[in-house]
C-alpha cells in the first residue's frame, strides 16, 4: 500500500517510532508483551461509558502499512533499520476486546493487546485516537437516547466539528440509539440512515413563508417536515396545516422556549384536526435539556454541538499501557507504573459482567469483575465481556453495525436504575479485582 491517503500508519506519534528505533537496537523488540487500552475512571462522573469504534479501529488495524510515502515521509525521523522494519510490518498478534455498544466502567480491560513489544507499541496513538473520540460520542448520545426514551433523536452536528470527525460521530451516535443522523458520507460509509428536508434559508429565499411551504411539499410530499419559527410560529403552523392538510407530517421548532412553545403548537396542531402531525424540536439540546423536555408533547429531537463534542466531555480519557512482558523464563510477567494519580494495575485482565436475578425475574448488573493473570470464575448467570477481535494478524470480530445497536440496548437495560441518573456520581456498579 503506497497512498498516504489510504494508510493509517502515520496516525501515530514521534516517540512510538523512536521507541520501536531503540527497542530493536536493544534486542528488546521482539519481546512478547500485553498492552491494554482501559479507563482510569469515567469522564464527569458519568455513571458509565459506551464503547464505540471498534469496527473503525479493526479497519485502520488492517490499512496499518508503511509503504513507500510513508517510509519516504519517515527519513530522518528513524534509522535505516528501522525503516526496513516497518516495511514489513503486518500486525500478526491477538487482540482480545469488549464488543461494540458495550457499557464500561473504570478500569475496564476495553482492548487487550498480545504481540510483540515492537507490533504491538506502534499501535497506541490510532488505537486511542479512535476509542477516545468515539467512546465519548457514543457515551453523551446514550445519555441523550436514555433521557428521551422512545422519542427518536437525530443526529444533526457536523457543521459543528471536524468533517472527518463528524462522520465517526454519526456513526457513534447511531451505535447508541440514535435513529438518524443528516451526514451522507456516514450513509454511504457505514449505512446510518439520513434524514433531512430544509432551512431557515430555504423559507428566506422564497418571498412568501406560504411560497417556501408549498414548494416543499410539492417536492416531497405531505409527510414532510415544515420548519416553522422563521417568523411567527402560530401563523406559520395555520399556513402549514392549510398547505398540507391533516397529513403533514411534523414541524420543527428550532428557537425559544422549547416546551412552552411545543404546548402552544400542540394544542393548535390539534385544533386544526391535525392531530398526527408530530412535533421535532432543536437548538443546542443536550441530555438536560431533552430531560427537561420530557412532560412536553414534543415527538423527536434533533441534537448537533453538544452531541459532536461529547456533550462537555470530547475525550473519554482511555490510555494505553503495557502490563505484561515476556521474563527470563518465557512467561508473560506483570508491570505496572507507580506515578502517582497516574499508576496502572499490571498483569493481564479478563473481564465479566456479575448480574443477579432480581425477584422481578430481569437480570441486572451487580459489579464489573476483573480477574488478573486468570479468568474470573462466573456462577452461571455472570455474563464474559472479552471477545476475539483479532487472531493471528487476522479481523475475526468485525460486525454489523445494527448488531452493536441492539448490544447497546441490552447492555444498558441490564444496569441498576442509578444509572438513569443524570447527576455526578458514583458510577452505576463497582469494579472488583480478583
Amino acid at each position: 500500500m503506497d497512498s498516504t491517503a489510504d494508510s493509517t500508519a502515520l496516525l501515530t506519534d514521534h516517540y512510538e517510532l523512536t521507541m520501536l528505533q531503540a527497542a530493536l537496537k536493544a534486542g528488546t523488540a521482539e519481546r512478547r508483551s500485553v498492552f491494554e487500552l482501559f479507563p482510569r475512571r469515567l469522564a464527569g462522573g458519568r455513571r458509565y461509558g459506551v464503547v464505540a469504534g471498534v469496527g473503525r479501529a479493526l479497519d485502520a488495524l488492517e490499512a496499518f502499512r508503511f509503504g513507500s510515502e510513508q517510509l519516504a515521509i519517515l527519513e530522518g525521523v528513524v534509522d535505516g533499520p528501522t525503516l526496513e522494519w516497518l516495511a514489513g510490518y503486518r500486525f500478526t498478534g491477538d487482540i482480545w476486546g469488549y464488543a461494540e455498544g458495550e457499557t464500561f466502567f473504570p478500569h475496564s480491560p476495553l482492548l487487550v493487546v498480545e504481540a510483540s513489544f515492537a507490533e504491538a507499541v506502534v499501535l497506541e496513538t490510532v488505537l486511542l485516537s479512535i476509542y477516545n473520540h468515539d467512546s465519548a460520542i457514543a457515551t453523551a448520545a446514550s445519555r441523550m437516547t436514555m433521557a428521551a426514551g422512545e422519542r427518536p433523536c437525530i443526529e444533526m452536528g457536523s457543521r459543528r466539528t471536524h468533517e472527518a470527525a463528524a462522520i465517526a460521530a454519526a456513526r457513534a451516535a447511531y451505535v447508541a440509539g440514535f435513529t438518524a443522523t443528516s451526514n451522507l458520507a456516514a450513509r454511504a460509509r457505514f449505512g446510518v440512515p439520513t434524514t433531512g428536508t430544509s432551512a431557515h434559508a430555504f423559507t428566506l429565499l422564497h418571498d412568501t413563508e406560504e411560497q417556501a411551504f408549498q414548494a416543499q411539499v410539492a417536492s416531497l410530499g405531505r409527510g414532510t417536515t415544515l420548519l416553522v419559527d422563521t417568523y411567527d410560529i402560530a401563523e406559520a403552523v395555520t399556513k402549514a396545516v392549510e398547505i398540507a392538510g391533516p397529513e403533514l407530517g411534523a414541524v420543527r421548532i428550532d428557537s425559544g422556549d422549547l416546551g412552552l412553545l411545543a404546548h402552544d403548537v400542540r394544542h393548535q396542531l390539534d385544533g386544526l384536526g391535525a392531530t398526527e402531525t408530530k412535533i421535532i424540536v432543536t437548538s443546542d439540546l443536550d441530555e438536560y435539556a431533552i430531560a427537561g423536555l420530557a412532560a412536553a408533547p414534543v415527538d423527536g429531537y434533533g441534537v448537533g454541538t453538544q452531541l459532536v463534542t461529547g456533550s462537555g466531555h470530547p475525550t473519554a480519557g482511555f490510555v494505553y499501557k503495557l502490563v505484561a512482558r515476556e521474563g527470563a523464563s518465557g512467561d508473560l510477567e506483570p508491570v505496572a507504573k507507580k506515578s502517582a494519580s497516574k499508576a496502572s494495575i499490571g498483569g493481564r485482565k479478563y473481564a465479566l459482567r456479575r448480574r443477579n436475578r432480581r425477584a422481578t425475574g430481569i437480570d441486572t448488573a451487580d459489579a464489573e469483575v476483573i480477574g488478573i493473570g486468570t479468568a474470573p470464575e462466573g456462577d452461571g448467570n455472570d455474563r464474559p465481556l472479552l471477545t476475539q477481535l483479532v487472531h493471528k494478524g487476522e479481523v475475526v470480530g468485525r460486525e454489523p453495525l445494527d448488531a452493536a445497536r441492539d448490544r447497546h440496548r441490552a447492555s444498558v437495560a441490564e444496569l441498576p436504575v442509578i444509572a438513569h441518573s443524570l447527576l455526578k456520581g458514583d458510577p452505576a456498579i463497582p469494579t472488583l479485582f480478583q
